[in-house]
């Protein structure tokens, strides 16, 4: 399949397709090299990707998602059209290339970034209809505030914290905080941030804390991941536990944080409570940590593991 720029396709045929889709990622599809103890392997990787490969698992059918990948690259967003996805391409000079280096702990990682793609512009976008879309951020400058505010006044916007706090310098990745946080964070309704980006996003070490702290700047739902201690929950004024269930063996976190959202926002899409969208996006990181890429697990194998745990 030949693909072009600033067109859309999907496996199904284009007089099906709705304008409106309930949910989409927007985020660059990566070249990553990751790096293990064990191994070095190369593949396609970003949040796009690894969003988008976990939805094609479960029974989601209205599911956009719109990257940007350099000629050179398309192929991987063909691998994606191929299991039923349907993708929206923009341009770009250059994709974005990762190099994620892990040691024995599987939550921590080094990073460096050999080439940037061109930042999402408000006119590659005009077109992007959905009732739930998550930014799947990855540097600093992906998303601009006059993107984000576009994007909140048609639709509610989720997003991971990730990318907004980290910036290139010779092709290293430093944390920064988001200098445009106390703005930026009032258009967004759903934030999702592990335990170091949470303090350098707050200054707190305390999840209670920091999850209070971030609702106060206009987050409606704050996502905090803390890796093998499970994940929190703040909404509407409670707080959420969710447990993070057992793995038989840590193979590759890559793509953990991106496999949580794709749950999550699935779940919640569908109508789930908070607790019940935190622990299926759980139990689906218990899968994807067993094995390298992409969640391959499958909705069945999901809620198998939450019940498991109830008895």
């Amino acid at each position: 399949m030949e693909i072009v720029e600033m067109c859309t396709f999907a496996a199904r045929k284009p007089e099906k397709r709705k304008m409106n889709h309930k949910l989409c990622c927007i985020g660059y599809i990566t070249r990553d090299k990751i790096v293990t103890p064990d191994n070095t392997v190369y593949m396609p990787g970003g949040t796009a990707f690894y969003f988008a490969k976990a939805v094609s698992r479960l029974q989601a059918d209205d599911f956009l998602l719109v990257s940007a990948l350099a000629e050179e690259d398309k192929a991987a967003a063909e691998e994606i059209i191929r299991e039923g996805i349907e993708v929206k391409l923009v341009p770009t000079t250059h994709s974005h290339s990762f190099e994620n280096i892990y040691g024995n702990n599987p939550n921590e990682r080094r990073q460096r970034v050999t080439a940037q793609a061109d930042p999402f512009r408000i006119e590659d976008l005009t077109e992007v209809q959905a009732e739930i879309i998550h930014l799947g951020t990855l540097l600093a400058d992906d998303f601009s505030l006059e993107v984000i505010k576009h994007l909140a006044s048609r639709s509610t916007l989720a997003a991971d914290v990730q990318g907004f706090l980290r910036k290139v310098e010779n092709e290293k990745v430093f944390p920064v905080d988001w200098a445009e946080k106390r703005e930026a964070l009032k258009y967004i309704h759903t934030l999702k941030a592990n335990e170091s980006e949470m303090e350098v996003l707050t200054g707190c070490s305390e999840p209670h804390e920091a999850a209070l702290l971030i609702a106060d700047w206009g987050v409606k739902t704050v996502l905090l991941t803390l890796g093998d201690k499970g994940s929190l929950i703040y909404s509407n004024g409670q707080f959420y536990d969710i447990p993070a269930y057992p793995t038989l063996q840590v193979v590759d976190a890559t793509g953990c944080g991106d496999t949580y959202m794709a749950g999550y926002l699935y779940k919640r899409s569908q109508g789930a409570s908070y607790q019940e969208a935190g622990c299926f996006a759980a139990a689906m990181c218990t899968i994807k940590l067993q094995s390298h890429g992409p969640f391959s697990g499958t909705e069945e194998a999901v809620n198998a593991i939450i019940s498991s745990m109830k008895h």
